[in-house]
């Protein structure tokens, strides 16, 4: 059995958890950020703005803003994890339109990939261009109640795409789970997304970076933050906000 058929085995056989605590132990801290003095704006390039800017790292994050921003905060998210849309929720507004847009802050999300469906939509955020991969990870937190439900309504369904060839099995998880639909409405065409999802290796890699990751950088758990280079000992906006002010952000 592969790798990929273990972590989607296991998880569409157990209810996903909607929980508004953070999704396994992300609570320790490496190092304190580092303090620096204010930093002025960063102008974009003529006829660009910075929270419209995107990139992908060399960990194949999804950069919001400056890549070269003097201050880098990462998160490693789970789509399917509450304190995620939480955070998201609280922080979004103000991290993309006043750090990210002065071109002071980049934000970066890594995937951690903890069940199935978090699989599925990792690969269907990622199925547009760089820009849309942090809205569309907004509208799936923003969503994720209904997502998840509709994802635990049907297991026999569920079961019965999960017995279909690799190359058609997200393809019927994405139409079981209504997702296909979901990301239709946001700009991904059911086409477009059926091919990301019967792209297996792609799917495949999104899997094995997460592990790699995870076990490189000992993230136990989401959301883990860094800034520049150092663990957040935090999961919330108001723990967050400060260590970006206290690198230079204002």
């Amino acid at each position: 059995m592969t790798k990929l058929r273990r972590i989607t085995w296991m998880t569409f056989a157990a209810p996903i958890a909607l929980a508004l605590t953070a999704c396994g132990d992300s609570g320790t801290t490496d190092g304190e950020v580092a303090e620096g003095e204010p930093i002025a704006a960063i102008a974009a390039p003529a006829g660009q703005e910075w929270s419209q800017t995107a990139t992908i790292s060399e960990y194949d994050g999804y950069v919001m803003g400056n890549p070269d921003a003097p201050i880098k905060l990462i998160e490693y998210a789970s789509l399917t994890c509450g304190a995620c849309a939480a955070f998201s929720e609280e922080a979004a507004d103000a991290l993309r339109d006043k750090y990210v847009q002065s071109g002071v802050v980049s934000y970066e999300i890594r995937n951690q990939i903890h069940n199935g469906i978090d699989l599925t939509l990792a690969r269907l955020a990622r199925c547009g261009q760089p820009e849309g991969f942090h809205p569309l990870a907004e509208q799936i937190w923003s969503n994720l109640g209904p997502i998840l439900q509709r994802a635990q309504g049907n297991p026999a369904a569920l079961d019965a795409a999960m017995s279909m060839p690799e190359n058609q099995r997200f393809v019927a998880v994405g139409e079981t789970t209504g997702l296909l639909d979901f990301f239709a409405e946001r700009g991904i065409s059911r086409d477009q997304a059926s091919s990301c999802l019967a792209d297996i290796g792609s799917v495949q890699a999104i899997a094995d970076r997460s592990e790699k990751q995870s076990t490189e950088f000992n993230v136990t758990g989401t959301p883990t933050f860094f800034v520049n280079g150092s663990r957040v000992d935090g999961t919330t906006w108001n723990i967050v906000e400060p260590l970006l002010q206290r690198a230079g952000a204002r």
